[in-house]
């Protein structure tokens, strides 16, 4: 009887593809945010995010943070979900008063992942990296207005 040699299992890592998120900005920080700006990204301690507009999609951004709606921070996973404080800017609720009706009850995505090997992380210009896995999840929801990239590809992904 002659024997087959056995592959040996290698535990060799591929590469995966990673993801730039870049949210629509509908709006900014609000006063009530509280930040260590002596750090580049800056340190949010406390998130208000205040709209001046929105055009319907589960992530916007304010650098360098991100929120999402309570739909998809339910639907996620790999970073931390938190409490953020939402207003709406007057302007907001007087030029778009039914889009300010509308607006969904938001939620803070703090990225806390390790660069490279976790689903969600920031880079160290604050911008959002996402696995693919990731990605597949959020592209359930809405990001008609986020400009998504392949990491790595240019400075502008």
């Amino acid at each position: 009887m002659e024997s087959t040699p056995t592959e040996e299992s290698t535990d060799v890592s591929l590469p995966h593809t990673e993801y730039t998120l870049r949210a629509e900005v509908a709006g900014g920080l609000g006063p009530q945010s509280v930040l260590d700006s002596s750090t580049n990204p800056p340190l949010v301690s406390k998130l208000h995010y205040d709209f001046v507009s929105w055009l319907g999609d589960d992530i916007v951004g304010a650098f360098p943070c991100s929120i999402v709606t309570e739909a998809l921070a339910e639907a996620i996973t790999g970073a931390e979900i938190d409490e953020v404080i939402v207003t709406k800017n007057p302007h907001f609720e007087r030029f778009f008063p039914d889009t300010a009706a509308i607006l969904p009850e938001w939620k803070w995505l703090r990225p806390t992942g390790e660069p490279h090997e976790s689903d969600i992380w920031q880079d160290e210009q604050g911008i959002l990296i996402v696995s693919e896995r990731a990605l597949k999840v959020m592209r359930k929801f809405s990001l008609e207005n986020c400009r998504i990239g392949t990491y790595g590809e240019s400075e502008f992904a």
